[in-house]
């Protein structure tokens, strides 16, 4: 994964975690969230899979949403859907289901995809004038090349090689420019958006990694939620229900578990992968301080080996790429996400990335990538958990307040009403 850095002023850095728990608790009420209510969840399941339609029904049934609140759309079972069959097929309905409950009831704040809805959507989607930008980019990088073979142990060939190296550049930065590969989930979440531009992402409105003062291409109002209910199978599915619900009822205990790769850094402010690092050692620190669960901090570039987090129920580390490492006992509840590329490619198959074998080992929410994200898309894991951790938020408000963008590559797969330290709000 590279650490291809936002380079802006307007990024808000929390020097130490005393702030990071005053923007928590200043920033959030007035954002207008708190407690997501099961009726302001809608819930979508595709028509054409039997076990999509029936995991949404005995969701609403076990957690009180309206049967109002279910909308069976019709396309395609795969994982992959193009964004023309996306625009029609998902993004019309759910729009037209948004307006016909009417500007008097705009209670809808998060949507919840159930197995069977495609899990991302694929295909260039470029415009003409972007498609022609990189034509013409390939037919000079074309002709340089020819010009640099005819020049072979001739003088001159320099130049060309420079021409060559400035147009592969700019040729790199075109497709990465025109990226719109994303997770259907984080492209649904702007359902309300008319007209935004699906290059690369957009900086999520409600992160709480940015500043009063950003100026941000998107408001809150056009932001929805969301979040899945998927997985392996309807089996695991249906146990990650019951699982949030029991754990809510009864408290998650358990081992926190975290995995840095190096030493806790002396600087203050570090970038890239070495923030990410530094955040796990705040993000065990926060655990301590926040919960009576028991601590494991790895902070060498060893992994967690089997047989090292017993009784794990929150998990947080990197870097295995596409393998994952059952070091794991999950409890019934377990919340964990690994830092790396494209973890969330599959939740089906016999595929070894993390967000499968998670959910797959026995836990109850996760998140990750469906392709390339750039390490900067993860949620900080002190912000992450430190949100979950208090209790009063639901799982797809953490992350909602704590991803960095819309319109990408993250995907969140859980319970989106889970609170699995309710009980903490209690206590209080």
């Amino acid at each position: 994964m590279r650490a291809f850095l936002i380079k802006t002023s307007r990024l808000l850095r929390f020097p130490s975690l005393a702030l990071m728990a005053f923007a928590m608790l200043c920033m959030v009420p007035s954002m207008g969230l708190g407690s997501l209510a099961p009726e302001e969840v809608l819930v979508v399941a595709n028509a054409n899979s039997s076990a999509s339609v029936e995991l949404a029904e005995y969701y609403l049934q076990k957690r009180g949403v309206p049967d109002a609140n279910l909308l069976r759309i019709d396309t395609v079972r795969e994982e992959s859907i193009s964004w023309a069959r996306y625009e029609k097929e998902v993004q019309a309905p759910v729009r037209e289901h948004l307006a016909s409950r009417g500007e008097s009831d705009p209670s809808i704040r998060c949507v919840l995809l159930m197995y069977g809805v495609p899990l991302r959507v694929n295909g260039s989607g470029a415009t003409r004038e972007e498609a022609q930008m990189l034509r013409e980019l390939r037919q000079t990088r074309s002709h340089l090349q020819e010009r640099l073979d005819q020049k072979s142990g001739q003088g001159g060939a320099q130049g060309l090689r420079r021409k060559l190296e400035q147009v592969e550049k700019a040729l790199r930065q075109e497709r990465r420019r025109q990226d719109k590969r994303a997770s259907l989930d984080s492209e649904l979440a702007l359902v309300r958006a008319e007209d935004y531009s699906r290059s690369m992402w957009l900086q999520n409105p409600y992160c709480l990694m940015y500043g009063h003062d950003a100026e941000l291409a998107l408001s809150r109002d056009q932001v929805l939620m969301t979040c899945r209910l998927d997985g392996p199978t309807p089996e695991i599915v249906k146990r990650m229900i019951e699982d949030s619900i029991h754990a809510e009822e009864e408290g998650l205990d358990g081992t926190a578990c975290f995995d840095a790769r190096w030493e806790k850094p002396d600087k203050e402010r570090v970038r890239g992968y070495r923030r990410y690092d530094k955040s796990l050692y705040a993000a065990a620190k926060r655990v301590r301080q926040l919960s009576g669960l028991d601590v494991v901090l790895e902070n060498t570039p060893k992994l967690f080996q089997p047989g090292d987090c017993p009784s794990t129920a929150l998990y947080c580390g990197w870097y295995s790429l596409g393998e994952y490492v059952d070091a794991f006992d999950w409890e019934p509840g377990a919340v964990g996400y690994h830092i790396a590329s494209s973890e969330c490619a599959t939740l089906k198959g016999d595929s070894k990335v993390w967000c499968k074998r998670i959910l797959e080992d026995g836990a109850a929410a996760t998140l990750g990538p469906v392709d390339e994200p750039y390490v900067q898309a993860f949620p900080l894991p002190e912000l992450f958990f430190g949100l979950l951790l208090d209790g009063r938020l639901s799982l797809a408000e953490v992350y909602a307040l704590a991803t960095p963008y819309w319109s990408w590559k993250m995907v969140l797969v859980g319970d989106p009403l889970y609170r699995p330290f309710a009980h903490a709000e209690t206590a209080r």
